[in-house]
């Protein structure tokens, strides 16, 4: 009879309803992706199939849409990838990004796990193609960084009469009193001590030949003529820069002053600040004197303010003090096989010998996609999809029943026989 054939039928049925219940279930499960369940018939050496079985039931790894969130930690992954993380002591897998900041610094999921990645070197740069390890954004302050290097290209303006239409300016002397100084042009930019504190340079430029300008350099409205900071710029006859000399008539070795002030000209303070003057790119045309570019390095300390990661995966420690550094860089991890992962509950995966081993990488890097931050990728499940296979599913259950039925009224009938 056929009883065992049709009971297979309605296990195999109850089996896919399973699965297509749990998808539905899951369908607004951020990274979920869906099952599908595949069959096959059941033959024991005979001409009629014993029925059917359940021969396995897949996952389909292709990508959710991704949302906007607007929430920093919130993380979607635009292409193949999963993260990597640690839970338990054990490595699992996962498209979900959705991540929260601990208070000792570690980024993990809502169940506890943390993801890893690439650390820093000693010089506090990413260290990539090392061994992925659980990432920590610390929360130290960033200490301050002096000023040494300040490269500024100007236009000094050639139609300046030598003496003539000049300004004045009075700055303090070291060891007190005034001194009037005067000049065509100045430009000003902020530089900081070792300490941090932020000291203001005003660079007076006064023309004092055909193609020459005397600089005088003043800190916080101090002037210390004892410092050698002055200098002299020198243009050729096409306007361009030509030679810098220092007070004394000597070359300055490639044109690069060094500014030095000292504890004495800072008012006592206990740290120099010392740093060098690039004038690259300065000219001496019939144009308006001005500033056309300037850089500095150089910053004040610095509390950790938020943090920021970019598509590459580079978590980035934003500053007070408009400073970012990196904290380290998320890793990618793909199989060759994505199918052959083995599902280990909430949005993760472990590795197993059909999934193959994992090969891990900076996001962007070969085929691995890149990090969208302030997104989410959502579940995969398609819902109209799951419904129309849930009555598809639903009627074969029906018939098999219906088998089942038909088969108890043939063996009824054979009873009655006698």
């Amino acid at each position: 009879m056929g009883f065992s054939q049709a009971l297979s039928g309605l296990n195999a049925a109850a089996s896919k309803l399973g699965v297509l219940g749990n998808n539905i279930a899951n369908s607004q499960t951020v990274g979920f992706k869906a099952s599908n369940s595949q069959f096959a018939d059941v033959f024991a050496s005979s001409r009629v199939g014993l029925g059917t079985r359940v021969s396995a039931t897949l996952q389909n790894f292709n990508a959710g849409n991704i949302e906007a969130t607007n929430r920093e930690l919130d993380l979607a992954i635009s292409g193949q990838g999963f993260y990597r993380f640690e839970q338990g002591g054990e490595i699992v897998y996962s498209r979900n990004g959705q991540l929260s900041m601990t208070p000792d610094g570690f980024l993990e999921s809502a169940t506890g796990a943390r993801i890893m990645g690439y650390g820093l070197n000693a010089a506090g740069e990413v260290q990539t193609g090392g061994q992925p390890r659980v990432l920590n954004v610390s929360a130290d302050e960033m200490p301050a960084s002096a000023t040494t290097d300040v490269a500024t290209a100007l236009n000094l303006d050639s139609r300046e009469v030598v003496g003539d239409e000049l300004s004045q300016v009075e700055v303090n002397e070291l060891g007190g009193g005034t001194q009037t100084l005067d000049y065509h042009y100045s430009n000003n930019f902020t530089t900081f001590d070792s300490l941090g504190n932020p000291r203001n340079i005003a660079v007076y430029y006064e023309k004092t030949g055909s193609n020459t300008w005397d600089a005088k350099v003043v800190m916080d409205g101090a002037y210390d003529e004892t410092q050698a900071n002055d200098f002299t710029v020198a243009f050729n006859q096409n306007g361009t820069l030509d030679a810098i000399t220092d007070s004394g008539g000597a070359a300055v070795p490639g044109n690069i002053p060094q500014i030095l002030f000292n504890s004495a000209s800072m008012g006592g303070d206990p740290e120099d600040l010392e740093f060098d003057l690039d004038l690259a790119g300065s000219t001496q045309f019939g144009n308006e004197s001005t500033t056309s570019s300037l850089t500095q390095n150089g910053y004040t300390s610095g509390a950790l303010v938020g943090i920021t990661i970019q598509g590459d995966g580079t978590i980035m420690r934003n500053y007070a003090n408009e400073q970012s550094r990196p904290a380290g860089q998320i890793a990618l991890a793909s199989f060759r096989n994505p199918e052959g992962l083995k599902p280990a509950g909430d949005n993760a995966w472990t590795a197993s010998a059909a999934s193959g081993q994992e090969l891990v990488g900076a996001p962007g890097s070969g085929l691995l996609g890149l990090i969208e931050s302030n997104a989410i990728e959502t579940s995969n499940v398609d819902m109209a999809r799951e419904l129309v296979d849930m009555i598809v599913t639903q009627r074969a259950y029906q018939a098999n029943s219906q088998t089942i039925k038909t088969e108890d009224e043939v063996l009824q009938t054979a009873i009655n026989l006698r």
